[in-house]
């Protein structure tokens, strides 16, 4: 299983029902350590976990699992492996400009 969290969609979702990381962790039963390794892809969410946050944010379960990278729709499973290796590395490049950015603060943060 790959994971690829989706913390934007997931931000976004919190923000439309005025919720935080912390009310999203405290549904779950997860402390706010617990739900960063899930958003930032450290650990996979559990299915009671995955309910809990469908149920906080109105979502749907199938579309909290796809976005939380526990699973993948049928047509992007059997798409050709050359669509499938473009998508993932367009993720990885998402993921490079993350680092690159939480680099930086950090060096920023460093010199204070």
């Amino acid at each position: 299983m790959s994971l690829f969290f989706d913390a934007d969609w997931f931000d976004a979702r919190l923000a439309a029902c005025n919720g935080d990381r912390g009310a999203l962790a405290e549904a779950a039963g997860l402390d706010r350590g617990e739900l960063h390794r899930v958003f930032t892809n450290a650990r996979a969410p559990t299915a009671e976990e995955l309910q809990a946050f469908a149920t906080f944010l109105g979502a749907d379960l199938v579309e909290v699992s796809l976005r939380s990278g526990v699973a993948q729709r049928a047509a992007e499973a059997e798409s050709d492996p050359s669509a499938r290796i473009e998508s993932i590395e367009a993720r990885l490049d998402e993921i490079d400009s993350w680092l690159n950015e939480l680099e930086a603060g950090a060096k920023r943060h460093a010199r204070r």
